[in-house]
């Protein structure tokens, strides 16, 4: 669990852990140069239960999607030394409320289906005092927040890319290995703080960098940044989106996926837009 600043919130999300029907073996939570008292609050749920590790990382306070939340989280993992031990690895953000049912659950899922490389539930935001569902991808996908990965998925897939997109290439590098994943209507997750919220400026052109980087090429890429522009209710975004992809284009950032696994995802990409369409 990386965790930066979120003494707000990160209570909750531990007591919704701590309460688990089926505890997890083993919670490492990396504090990552937080400013404020999440540090110290990790420590006291640490000397309270022998499986809660605090790990301290220190990197730029500057918070981009994708990046550096996968950077703390692979910090944490390397604190693991026989990954193989593990039936199943979950990345989770600091500002949740998982209901208790949440671990047993999705273990149940992967003991139900050895196919089944990752699993997960739905994102709830509070508007109006009540709980709705967070409505920004399609409900196939599983939001990043949240990610339970089979291990030997999760080591064939080669982890979890340290780029902006790396919650959609492992869903589809998931199915180019022949994996499946799937999402759990029942499994309702309460995000207390809203997606990007704390984005930095500089992280509306990361999106289409990212479209880029899992190469969809332009066509495909026009598609998802509408899409995703119209989901968000802001239109302009598409423009950004746009910027960011020629940027990438231009700059020949390195892709994240190989070139067959491109031809894959696109095939793939092209197959649920038809399917969409007729």
């Amino acid at each position: 669990m990386p965790a930066y600043n979120e003494a707000d919130y990160i209570k909750q999300t531990i007591d919704s852990i701590v309460n688990q029907r089926l505890l997890p073996s083993k919670l490492i939570i990396v504090n990552d140069n937080s400013t404020d008292q999440t540090q110290d609050i990790i420590q006291d749920y640490a000397k309270q239960y022998s499986w809660i590790t605090l790990v301290n990382r220190s990197s730029q306070n500057i918070h981009l999607p994708g990046s550096k939340v996968v950077q703390t989280f692979n910090y944490g993992l390397d604190t693991v030394s026989e990954l193989e031990e593990y039936d199943f690895i979950v990345k989770l953000d600091a500002d949740l409320i998982l209901p208790i049912n949440y671990f047993e659950t999705i273990n149940q899922a992967f003991l139900n289906n050895r196919k089944l490389g990752l699993v997960g539930g739905f994102a709830y935001i509070e508007k109006n005092k009540e709980w709705v569902i967070e409505s920004l991808t399609n409900k196939e996908h599983i939001r990043g927040a949240f990610k339970a990965y089979r291990t030997k998925c999760f080591k064939e897939i080669g982890g979890l890319k340290p780029a902006m997109g790396w919650d959609t290439v492992d869903e589809l590098l998931c199915l180019y290995y022949q994996w499946e994943y799937n999402t759990i209507d029942s499994l309702h997750v309460k995000h207390l703080k809203p997606t990007g919220a704390m984005y930095n400026k500089a992280a509306r052109y990361k999106q289409g960098e990212s479209f880029y980087r899992l190469h969809y090429g332009g066509i495909i890429t026009c598609i998802a940044a509408l899409k995703l522009a119209s989901k968000k209710k802001k239109p302009l975004l598409f423009i950004d989106y746009l910027i960011g992809y020629y940027k990438a284009k231009k700059e020949s950032l390195p892709y994240l996926v190989t070139d067959e696994q491109g031809k894959f995802i696109r095939k793939y990409r092209w197959k649920k837009i038809k399917e969409k369409l007729w």
